[in-house]
């Protein structure tokens, strides 16, 4: 009998002993959780390289006129903006020149993530929109989406201040860009070709507070 409540004791003892170190494990695996680099997990899983991009090249969405635009190594003056709307979407274009008095534009928007295209205006153009594709100095164009916008302008960009744009994008397997713009009543289409930007090759040098 005395063995038996012996025996009784001593297990007792140890599932007293196991049950005070689950106690102990439990107790450190939460306060961990409340400390340390388990706390990674509140960051934004969705948080954009974008933004440490801007802060060392300039933010391309403040762009406006009189700052200067580095692009693969060559610098422009933003002679103009044109700023669109239509419906929930905006996007901006920008008149560039170079030290040679060449002139191109700039186009940024969020479609969702950043996009930069680079523009060259194509007046010899006699190819008309409308089309699904478009054939066009050896490509073939896919339709990429139209529509009408209002703009604002500022600086200089040879429009009125303000007004409306009927558009048609279009865009090659290789990646070239075509464009199609007509402002206003005209019903003359100006034409442009476009390539796309990697974010490291704009560079941007705010000129104003308003692009700090």
């Amino acid at each position: 009998m005395n063995g038996t409540v012996a025996f009784l004791v001593t297990g007792l003892g140890c599932l007293v002993a196991v049950a005070g170190v689950v106690v102990a494990v439990v107790a450190v695996r939460r306060a961990d959780r409340g400390a340390g680099p388990a706390r990674k997990g509140t960051a934004d899983p969705f948080r954009s390289v974008d933004d440490d991009a801007d802060a060392l090249r300039g933010d391309p969405r403040r762009i406006g006129p009189g700052d200067i635009v580095e692009i693969r190594g060559t610098s422009y003056g933003v002679r103009g903006t044109l700023r669109f709307t239509e419906g929930a979407w905006s996007w901006a274009e920008h008149l560039l020149d170079d030290a040679q008095g060449r002139k191109v534009w700039l186009s940024v928007e969020e479609d969702p993530d950043l996009e930069l295209a680079l523009w060259t205006e194509v007046p010899s153009a006699t190819v008309k929109p409308g089309a699904a594709t478009v054939d066009f100095d050896g490509r073939r164009y896919t339709r990429d989406e139209s529509g009408r916008a209002r703009y604002t302008a500022t600086g200089t960009t040879g429009l009125d201040p303000t007004g409306t744009v009927r558009y048609h994008d279009y865009a090659a397997p290789d990646g070239a860009l075509l464009s199609f713009e007509s402002y206003g009543d005209s019903t003359r289409w100006e034409v442009g070709r476009g390539e796309r930007l990697h974010r490291g090759e704009v560079m941007i040098y705010p000129q104003s507070e308003r692009g700090r």
